[in-house]
């Protein structure tokens, strides 16, 4: 589990084939980017711009990952160098600023619009239609590895767009300053939410149990 609080900018700096088939994943060679990596051992979970992913070396100051093509498909920023959001597991005991993040992307959107608003960023993004119901009014969001807040749902034929409004920390912290329209985002609806359909979407079909 992750908060969706980026506790560092880090780096893909190389990008090894695992195999020479098309159906074959990525080595990624990450450095750190100032995310402490001392307590850090083989195994361990790392978020990486919002992807769950388990640490398979570590070296002083960089670490590495295998992502599966399954991975690749559904995820974007994690296939070529660049900056990457991230931030290591949630412990027991940790202060959770941000909102509960599962790791696991749920789908890509498009940003529409980031444009200044006075001293913030407005974000606009197209969510796809299959996530569209997870979007509420004032609802968490996780986008790139980080939690936001909605502050407007507009719904469309192609999709939903939400606003979000980025404080100047938050651009200056993360990947986000890096956005422009018509980039790609990675999107973890509120974990919150998915357990909530899952119950509604049942409750027409609860067995009791025989006494």
């Amino acid at each position: 589990m992750f908060t969706g609080i980026v506790a560092a900018v880090g780096r893909i700096t190389q990008v090894s084939p695992l195999g020479d088939q098309a159906e074959s994943g990525v080595r990624l060679m990450i450095d750190a980017g100032g995310l402490p990596l001392t307590s850090s051992r083989l195994g361990d979970s790392i978020a990486i711009q919002g992807a769950c992913m388990t640490v398979v070396a570590l070296h002083d100051e960089q670490f590495e990952v295998d992502v599966s093509r399954e991975s690749l498909v559904r995820t974007c920023g994690l296939e070529a160098p660049g900056e990457v959001n991230l931030e290591h597991a949630l412990c027991v005991g940790d202060s959770l600023d941000g909102h509960l993040v599962s790791g696991h992307v749920d789908g890509i959107g498009q940003v529409t619009c980031f444009d200044a608003v006075g001293e913030s960023t407005e974000l606009r993004i197209i969510v796809p239609a299959h996530l569209s119901k997870y979007m509420a009014y004032k609802g968490s969001v996780t986008i790139n590895g980080v939690s936001l807040t909605i502050n407007r749902v507009d719904d469309q034929e192609e999709g939903t767009e939400i606003s979000i409004n980025l404080i100047p920390h938050t651009i200056q912290v993360t990947t986000l300053r890096n956005l422009q329209v018509g980039t790609n985002v990675n999107l973890e609806i509120d974990l919150i939410a998915r357990y909530v359909e899952r119950m509604v979407g049942s409750m027409g079909s609860v067995i009791m149990p025989a006494i």
